[in-house]
């Protein structure tokens, strides 16, 4: 049985259908206000969603990396958060919110 995808205004489905129009079918009664923008049967019967084009590319545990600029700072927050910031290059609010967040957990 293919495997399709069926782009709407708002989702992407993927189903098994025997034909075309069975996984139009499926796409018309889960969001039957929505449009149909494109269809295509994939070639195999798998589908791999990429990690980069969902914005999901922090390959670095974070934490950690907050940790180890809290013991670097022997637990000065400021200091923690300069460091944190020149080693992830994240801005002054988010290395705030991660440091602050590690401290909590006992670092």
């Amino acid at each position: 049985m293919p495997l399709y995808e069926i782009e709407t205004d708002g989702h992407i489905i993927i189903t098994w259908a025997n034909e075309e129009d069975s996984a139009i079918q499926v796409a018309a009664q889960s969001y039957p206000a929505e449009t149909i923008k494109r269809i295509i049967q994939r070639p195999r019967d798998s589908w791999v969603i990429s990690k980069s084009v969902l914005g999901i590319q922090d390959a670095v545990d974070l934490c950690s990396v907050a940790r180890d600029c809290l013991a670097k700072a022997s637990g000065d927050k400021v200091h923690a958060i300069r460091l944190y910031m020149g080693e992830t290059g994240v801005d002054l609010d988010r290395a705030r919110k991660v440091v602050e967040s590690n401290m909590v957990m006992g670092w």
